[in-house]
């Protein structure tokens, strides 16, 4: 039975799985079936709304086991990273929500507690189950709670954030608390599983069965017990190793080895990880359906790689994100200048402040929402020493179907802060290769360039320029300003549009770099009478609330807000229908405005 031949039609056994219990009732003889109408049952629903493929079709034998060997209602199941969740989503009774999968108001593509009770924590950033396990392990120890077992279904890329090896120091201190640590190894991230970690877990891999690898074993000289490898598409194999380390009741590795896209030609032959998180695809093909076009992400990967042939000191680096950060071009026009650190943001910016101290410019580039996890690096070892290094932030924003974890919604309430880093927001394609040459050209300190995970529209022309930000609208009697940031330029000319039909005249500004404050555009907003920014961040600490604050403390007349998101974790959806749920479209821009006037003239 190939892959996508056991679709609805043909999951006889997959219709009477309506939680842990049914798995754990079927004989064991079934299970093999069982794991290939899963497979099936994911190709033919992922093509259809996209989602992370590859990493679910490989982990299918080991949560068939986890789920037979531990009860996820009682004992905790945590997993890392919280892409390969979709085996245990549909084998805890919610296989019917695939249909609605990372659409609005639809299953989320990561744990949820909201979902279900079977979901212990909301994980999508990695190497934190790790983390979880070693807390909730005292917890359940200090309770008297001691029939609750602790599972942490780890992915090896997530061995390459220091967070895991934190949380492994621990766990190891401590080996008579029982933690079981499911090493699911495919030797993948996102990208090949890079450094030594990788290199260990090969060896490992590599060893005779029942003898001790060549070069010891990290998890025992840690302190961890530790089995295999298995072959983790073996439920058999994976059930019993389970049990022994159940047994054990100690901390315990168990090893198993399993295939990324396994089942499914397209996602085991692909060497690019186009299969790791796909949109709508062909499910007979694996090709991709619809989209096309440029994006903010390609126009990056095309202006980094001119600028690589120009300057032979700029150089690059990721966390495991080399291909969907856009650094794919750079990479294979110069690859001893790209640097993939693994899942390990805090290293990739220290270590580009390394970069700079011996005279490079390194350019950081990562998705908006994992920078906020190295903000201590920003600030005291790249800012303290006014180094040169360049942040990049795809996915800044509202990311869409990824939800809550992936919006990058903070970084530029949180940037701003940083002392002496200028932080940018492109308005279009013109203005990103712009601004990158201009942040790469810094020489005294940090700075960032920050844009969405969207199809790029058609460049804006600017009137003029004032200061550092360009006037694209403007009216001599326009009693108010628009401060439209970044990609929210279109909305706000439209907007703009809209007022000025209803005898409101506007001019809108593009500040392009949204921190510090530039004089220019404090000179425009002393000028007018309402200044609204309009971005798509977290309202606090914001542009329009730094604008503000500035123009209160000098007593003037004007007037300074801002519409920007919620300060809250938003639910994933289409990034237009978010947007404009918050107002941040044409007319709830202009609404706003016309709401504020009337307040004003009240006031």
């Amino acid at each position: 039975m190939t892959a996508t031949s056991a679709g609805p039609t043909g999951a006889r056994l997959l219709r009477g799985i309506a939680g842990p219990a049914d798995v754990r009732a079927l004989p064991a003889d079934a299970l093999p079936a069982l794991a290939t109408e899963i497979r099936a049952f994911l190709v033919d629903r992922v093509a259809r709304t996209g989602g992370h493929l590859g990493p679910n079709l490989g982990a299918v034998e080991i949560t068939i086991a986890a789920h037979r060997v531990f009860d996820s209602a009682a004992d905790a199941l945590v997993f890392d990273t919280g892409h390969q969740t979709y085996v245990h989503k549909i084998l805890t009774g919610r296989r019917a929500g695939f249909d609605t999968l990372r659409r609005d108001g639809g299953l989320s593509g990561y744990p949820s507690r909201a979902e279900s009770p079977h979901d212990v924590v909301e994980n999508s950033h990695a190497a934190t189950a790790l983390s979880y396990a070693d807390g909730l392990a005292k917890a359940f120890a200090l309770r008297g709670e001691t029939g609750r077992r602790v599972v942490a279904v780890v992915g090896d890329g997530a061995l390459t954030g220091g967070l895991s090896w934190e949380a492994l120091n621990s766990i190891g201190a401590a080996p008579e608390r029982p933690v079981v640590v499911l090493l699911n190894d495919n030797g993948r991230s996102y990208a090949p599983t890079v450094g030594g970690a990788a290199r260990h877990l090969a060896g490992l891999r590599a060893a005779a069965p029942g003898a001790p690898p060549a070069g010891g074993n990290l998890f025992e000289d840690l302190g961890l017990a530790y089995i295999g490898p298995v072959d983790g598409h073996d439920i058999a194999a994976v059930e019993d190793a389970l049990r022994a380390a159940d047994r054990l009741g100690r901390a315990v590795v168990v090893h198993c080895v399993t295939r990324k896209g396994r089942g499914y030609p397209p996602a085991e032959r692909d060497t690019t990880d186009h299969m790791h998180a796909v949109g709508p695809l062909d499910p007979a093909t694996g090709r991709p359906v619809g989209g096309g076009g440029a994006t903010w992400t390609t126009v990056f990967a095309e202006e980094i790689a001119a600028i690589g042939a120009a300057r032979d000191d700029v150089v690059c680096l990721t966390a495991a994100m080399r291909e969907p950060a856009g650094l794919g071009p750079f990479a294979e026009r110069f690859p001893d200048r790209v640097f993939d650190v693994g899942i390990a943001e805090q290293h990739a910016v220290t270590s580009a402040a390394g970069m700079a101290f011996g005279g490079l410019h390194p350019v950081v580039a990562v998705y908006a929402t994992f920078l906020t996890r190295a903000l201590d690096q920003v600030l005291m070892d790249v800012a303290l020493h006014r180094l040169p290094v360049t942040f990049v932030l795809d996915r800044a924003g509202i990311t869409g179907p990824d939800g809550p974890s992936h919006h990058g919604v903070w970084d530029a309430a949180l940037l701003p802060v940083v002392p002496g880093l200028r932080l940018a927001a492109p308005r279009d394609c013109g203005r990103l290769r712009e601004l990158l040459r201009e942040a790469v050209s810094c020489v005294d300190g940090p700075t960032a360039l920050r844009y969405p995970k969207a199809a790029v529209g058609p460049d804006i022309p600017a009137l003029r320029r004032v200061g550092r930000c360009d006037v694209l609208r403007e009216d001599p009697d326009a009693r108010v300003l628009l401060v439209s940031v970044g990609p929210l330029a279109g909305a706000c000319l439209a907007a703009a549009d809209e007022l000025a039909a209803d005898g409101v005249p506007v001019t809108v500004v593009d500040p392009r770099w949204i921190a510090p404050l530039d004089p220019g555009l404090l000179g425009l907003a002393r000028a007018h009478r309402l200044v609204l920014a309009v971005e798509d961040g977290s309202g606090t600490g914001a542009l329009g609330a730094r604008l503000a604050q500035e123009l209160a403390g000098e007593g003037g007349r004007a007037c300074a807000a801002t519409l920007a998101l919620p300060p809250r974790f938003l639910p994933h959806g289409s990034r237009s229908r978010l947007l404009a749920a918050h107002g941040l479209d044409a007319d709830g821009i202009a609404g706003a405005v016309l709401h504020r006037l009337a307040r004003l003239h009240r006031g």
